[in-house]
């Protein structure tokens, strides 16, 4: 199986690289993306569009013969994964949100983070919740705000573009971490706002990985036994 793996804010594809050999010992074939805008093309002109285009340029150019694709996509890289399951739904096998979820129609990633020069900088760790960053060691902090890459505004404001319901018919793992299954459960049933667009979906697992908001830094072992189980044959 294909398996396009899609970062989150702040990191870049090698972000996945702790990962892989779980799927890769699990038989599949994965493609860990380094999305445009932290990849050294002028990141203040990319639009969240933009990342949704490349990723499916390369799920265009992958051999229909071979199967239908899995994405994951972890933290913003979920909203990504949602725009190509609309997109392509009869090309998606499966969409996996890792500490992530599916963002709407008109709706977007974040558009309250801090932004300079048309960028958004890894803020302050006093910025996030304490569940996001409790499991994070000092030399993982260190070393992720070394690596960290500025966001492009446009990625974290711009608006999701989605027209396709089929989308809904594409079956979903939430891989649930800094907030656990029975939490998300809660929101859809209360109809909470934030999860409408999951609440449609027609099939969703749900899967509690305790960790915070970055679990492929502090739990790779466990992402990856995680994402393996998840994606299955």
């Amino acid at each position: 199986m294909h398996v396009i793996l899609l970062h989150g804010f702040w990191l870049d594809g090698s972000s996945w690289d702790p990962v892989l050999p779980a799927l890769e010992a699990a038989g599949h074939r994965p493609h860990p993306l380094t999305l445009v805008g932290a990849d050294g093309r002028d990141p203040s002109r990319i639009t969240l569009r933009d990342q949704v285009e490349a990723v499916l340029a390369l799920v265009d150019s992958l051999d229909p013969a071979d199967g239908p694709v899995v994405l994951v996509g972890h933290s913003g890289g979920g909203a990504v994964a949602h725009a190509v399951a609309d997109a392509r739904p009869d090309r998606v096998a499966r969409v996996v949100y890792l500490a992530s979820e599916p963002v709407g129609d008109g709706d977007c990633i974040n558009d309250g983070l801090p932004e300079v020069d048309g960028l958004v900088p890894l803020p302050d760790w006093s910025v996030f919740d304490d569940e996001m960053v409790a499991d994070l060691d000092e030399g993982q902090r260190e070393t992720f705000r070394a690596r960290a890459i500025p966001v492009p505004v446009g990625v974290a404001r711009g608006r999701q573009q989605l027209g396709d319901e089929r989308r809904y018919d594409v079956p979903i793992t939430m891989i649930c971490c800094e907030f656990t299954a029975a939490m998300i459960r809660g929101w859809v049933e209360q109809g909470h706002p934030g999860a409408a667009e999951l609440a449609r979906i027609r099939e969703v697992t749900y899967v509690d990985l305790p960790a915070g908001h970055w679990p492929q830094i502090s739990r790779p072992a466990d992402v990856g036994r995680v994402l393996a189980e998840a994606i299955g044959g």
